[in-house]
């Protein structure tokens, strides 16, 4: 059979079993569905050196280490935070409303893994649908298949040895785009869990099905005058190294300020970076894009040493991440765009309310709605900025790829991060389990027609004009003979 048109066979009979297994599981009790996703943590986290190796063997991409780290807060992490939250039966019961919240689980869901974080998305993605109640078929990057896999084959047996149904957790083995078109768009899917690619969020948005995507990120990071400057680099540069900066929260910007400027540079090139003349600046520039202008998939969660060796350049072998120094922000200047690798602007402005408006108009160019990071002790100043940025996390004083997936703030720790509807996307949260449900709500009744006829009416003084019911007013056959003469006698006189 063509490759093609057996995947589409196999997500038509992932669906069936899908749906069978829904049916059963949809009768499990919170206590029940909390067991196995328990034993899905516990599985996942006996196998998290294994697979980061793994991932890392199979794409390339990024530092295994920092890979096992990944795995853990998708099952640890995660975990921890959603193991107490209710989603099956009564969610709340508000006795002074009188409004009941009962959570109802989704259906199916089509969980789209990138070949970016393969294994600790698959772990995330399964265990926050599994939690709702849902049943997840897991859609692999063909260029991480066999670390997606692997994990999904794990955390699978780790379910049915708690009594998950058959079925309930299903993965294409021959992923296709054929094959991810079909489980997209199939009637049997409830919800598409889009990560990945600008090209396949929008495909999951325009397939007809409801979707979560999120849309690429481009965050800039502010270091204004009062910051603690050798934190602040340390931050930003443990971020951007962190898996080689394959985390779309991750910086890609440095805005500062004229005072501080020489201050940062010097701090930065103290702690590893290296700043690129413009020659040097002209090569890397080369290699980020392709000819498409689109990321050059070969620098994606590489060193910056492999980086600069690629662009043919050379640097100390200490250098941790490239910097250019930049004033232009445009879809042509490709480091004024999302860069997965340890490479940055940087801007310099005069004042914060000028590195405000630079920051605003980097996420305009790109990564509109995502993440963006400032480091400051001015409280004022980050209110200001909260209030007028166009992203959905706002990270202060930490990495911004470990604290926008909730490593190192106390957001919802996630691998799918909503860039609201500025960014294209449905939501503008950190994605968990009470995303992937439908909530009913049984609403008694508190009042009665009178009652809102009378709400309106007003409790002034009987005198008052508006206290009149005009129901009340009696007008006489006399009365609207004489207002009718009146009338006929003004139009004959004119």
């Amino acid at each position: 059979m063509d490759k093609d048109l057996q995947s589409i066979q196999e997500v038509r009979d992932l669906l069936a079993a899908a749906s069978k297994a829904f049916e059963e599981y949809s009768q499990f009790s919170q206590s029940q569905i909390d067991e196995i996703v328990k034993e899905i943590c516990e599985e996942a986290q006996k196998h998290e050196v294994e697979l980061a190796k793994l991932a890392n063997e199979e794409t390339g991409f990024g530092r295994w280490e920092d890979k096992v780290l990944k795995n853990r807060l998708a099952s640890v992490g995660v975990y921890e935070t959603i193991k107490d939250l209710k989603t099956r039966g009564i969610i709340n019961d508000d006795k002074e409303k009188r409004i009941t919240e009962i959570g109802v689980p989704m259906g199916i869901i089509a969980a789209l893994i990138p070949s970016t974080n393969p294994t600790s998305t698959t772990i995330y993605k399964i265990m926050i649908s599994l939690k709702a109640g849902n049943a997840v078929i897991v859609s692999p990057h063909p260029n991480a298949k066999d670390s997606i896999l692997k994990t999904a084959e794990y955390l699978i047996r780790a379910a049915e040895r708690k009594g998950a149904p058959k079925g309930l957790i299903g993965v294409i083995k021959t992923p296709t785009l054929q094959a991810t078109q079909e489980l997209m768009k199939h009637k049997k899917t409830s919800l598409i869990l889009a990560t990945g690619g600008e090209a396949m969020v929008r495909a999951a948005y325009s397939s007809g099905t409801p979707a979560i995507g999120v849309g690429p990120g481009n965050g800039p990071s502010f270091i204004e005058r009062s910051a603690d400057i050798r934190k602040a680099v340390k931050r930003i540069i443990d971020s951007k190294t962190f898996d080689n900066g394959v985390i779309c929260a991750s910086e890609q910007s440095i805005v500062t300020e004229e005072v501080i400027k020489h201050q940062v540079a010097d701090e930065l090139k103290r702690q590893g970076a290296y700043f690129l003349n413009k020659d040097e600046r002209e090569k890397v520039g080369k290699i980020l894009m392709r000819a498409n202008n689109t990321m050059n998939p070969k620098i994606v969660g590489k060193t910056a040493l492999y980086v600069a060796a690629m662009a043919g350049i050379t640097v100390p072998v200490t250098t941790k991440v490239l910097i250019s120094e930049e004033t232009e922000v445009s879809h042509f200047n490709p480091y004024s765009r999302e860069k997965l690798c340890p490479v940055l602007g940087f801007y310099t402005e005069e004042t914060w309310e000028k590195a405000c408006e630079k920051c605003i108009e980097i996420l305009q160019n790109e990564g509109i709605g995502h993440t963006m990071s400032m480091h400051t002790n001015n409280e004022n100043i980050i209110r200001e900025f909260s209030l007028k940025k166009p992203v959905s996390r706002l990270l202060v004083n930490t990495p911004a790829a470990l604290g926008g997936v909730g490593a190192t703030t106390n957001l919802i720790p996630a691998f799918t991060l909503g860039c609201g509807t500025v960014g294209g996307s449905a939501t503008s949260d950190n994605i968990g389990p009470l995303n992937l449900i439908n909530i009913r709500r049984v609403a008694y009744g508190t009042k009665e027609l009178e009652a809102l006829k009378n709400e309106g009416t007003c409790t002034c003084t009987e005198s008052c004009e508006l206290n009149n019911d005009a129901s009340n007013l009696k007008v006489s056959e006399n009365d609207i003979e004489s207002i009718i003469r009146q009338v006929l006698d003004g139009i004959y006189k004119k």
